[in-house]
């Protein structure tokens, strides 16, 4: 089968030729549905998604132990529902997709086959590719005695391809392990390159049509014509272990890429809190999967579109590796963590509206409630997280039960990552880190002097010296006593309205 693949390794950072037909390094904030509607047939090389399962745990949109966590149950009543909800949006993805494209499908057991039947219905059943088997974890040491089932350790990735003959297939391979040189690559040179001996005989036994003649005293059915074999002998790579014995071919370890990666990925691990990469997003996959899905796939400046983009790691990856890409995910939330995850693992630029096209640093997002009266009316964990990231914070994990506490904001070189890495206090728990200031967020007109009062006992309570209280309004009670506070207690606590935010004035204030 022939397969369109790049002889060249892509570069990171590399410049990127913008599309001519869509606009591209863009979130979209909304409904897939609607944003895959516009546009165009065929202009996708590479589909990834990992969208919410039909699972019997929570789907948690973003970070959402509590208050933004919303039950599987009451978005999709049962797996038909699932699939109803995924049809019309699958649908949609096959129409974008390029002849050359792949689309890939990540999804765990409980709807698994349900996909299945419903992705062979869309793609059709001679364009399914591959399932790829994910090991995502390993057995637990304290697997209770006594269960029914087998444990569940892997996902499924289906792959499909609309013309598998055309389709960008860049093989990738992993290096073989020490143990396996040194049983397979016994023999060196005088020059101490390391070499096995191959195989040279037709496969088969030549019953498909191989040729057929003497070499060096032997007559057998050869994997290659005589005229090549000939030039093989000549250039000292055929080897004839002893006088009748089949001539074999030297085949050195520094001309190998390694073995072939098949279809069962056992050695990427799946991310664990203590990861650098980790951002607490519950379903986040390593930057490593998605890095190996991308490369096989496509090319570079080739286009990847993410659906169910989440905290944006097919960006990220995308991005690294000199593809263009777009992003969509309906979470106003997860848009803000992934425009700032491009801005501070990429190094990337957001840019206003006016997205220049040419500008390959740059990204922007689209759609967010940006107004008012949009961010009025969306969810109370949505607001609160989207104020706390505004800020430059990290939302509190735990909404119910968070002691009045909805972010924190962390000093330069005292952020949980950076704290790890410097071996400070505060390594196996962000909430631990020394250095850190509370942030309250209200989604009210007008807060008042009794929501000061108690933002007040959590500052005394936590010791802190400064911390910082986000609404839409604040009454004159509020203010002042924010004033008597300070002058009691020598505490600051830093009033921000939604406008500054939106204004970008509150920087000065922090």
């Amino acid at each position: 089968m022939a397969k369109r693949a790049s002889k060249k390794k892509p570069v990171v950072g590399s410049p990127r030729r913008p599309s001519a037909l869509i606009d591209t390094r863009v979130i979209y904030c909304g409904d897939n549905l609607e944003q895959l509607a516009g546009l165009p047939d065929s202009c996708i090389d590479l589909v990834y998604i990992d969208p919410p399962f039909n699972s019997n745990r929570n789907y948690e949109v973003f970070w959402g132990e509590t208050k933004e966590k919303r039950a599987f149950e009451d978005r999709h009543a049962s797996t038909q529902a699932y699939i109803d909800y995924m049809r019309p949006r699958c649908q949609q993805l096959a129409r974008v997709l390029k002849p050359t494209g792949s689309f890939y499908y990540h999804c765990d057991w409980h709807a698994s086959h349900y996909v299945k039947v419903m992705l062979d219905q869309i793609f059709g059943e001679n364009h399914f590719s591959s399932e790829i088997v994910w090991k995502r974890t390993t057995t637990k040491s304290d697997y209770r005695q006594g269960a029914t089932n087998w444990p569940r350790i892997h996902d499924s990735i289906f792959v499909y391809q609309p013309d598998p003959r055309s389709a960008v297939f860049n093989q990738p391979f992993r290096a073989y392990t020490q143990e396996y040189v040194d049983s397979k690559y016994r023999a060196q040179d005088e020059d101490g390159r390391r070499y096995m001996l191959d195989n040279l005989t037709a496969p088969g036994g030549g019953t498909r049509g191989h040729p057929t003649y003497e070499l060096m005293g032997v007559t057998r059915a050869w994997r290659y014509n005589k005229e090549k074999m000939l030039g093989l002998v000549k250039e000292g790579r055929i080897v004839q272990p002893s006088p009748g014995a089949v001539p074999r071919y030297k085949r050195y370890l520094d001309e190998v890429q390694g073995i072939a990666i098949g279809t069962f990925w056992d050695d990427v691990l799946p991310l664990n809190s203590q990861a650098n990469e980790a951002l607490g997003y519950p379903t986040q996959k390593p930057l490593e999967l998605l890095d190996r899905i991308i490369n096989a796939s496509s090319n570079p400046n080739d286009i990847i579109l993410d659906a169910f983009c989440g905290c944006g790691t097919a960006l990220v990856a995308a991005q690294n590796l000199g593809r263009q890409w777009i992003g969509i995910d309906i979470s106003p939330t997860a848009c803000r963590v992934m425009a700032k995850r491009l801005k501070d693992v990429c190094k990337m630029r957001e840019s206003e509206p006016g997205h220049r096209a040419h500008d390959v640093n740059s990204f922007i997002v689209r759609d967010l409630p940006w107004t008012i009266q949009k961010l009025k009316a969306i969810p109370p964990f949505e607001f609160e997280n989207w104020a706390v990231i505004a800020l430059g914070g990290i939302p509190n994990k735990v909404q119910v039960g968070d002691m009045g506490i909805d972010g924190r904001i962390y000093p330069v070189g005292t952020k949980p990552a950076e704290a790890a890495a410097k071996g400070k206090k505060g390594h196996t728990d962000s909430m631990f880190a020394e250095d850190w200031f509370p942030i309250q967020v209200k989604q009210m007109d007008k807060v008042g002097r009794p929501d000061i009062d108690q933002f007040e006992a959590v500052m005394a309570r936590e010791d802190r010296q400064r911390g910082f209280f986000v609404a839409f309004g604040f009454s004159s009670d509020a203010e002042r006593e924010c004033a008597a506070f300070h002058k009691k207690s020598g505490r600051i606590i830093k009033l921000i309205t939604v406008q500054e935010i939106l204004d970008e004035q509150h920087v000065q204030k922090m």
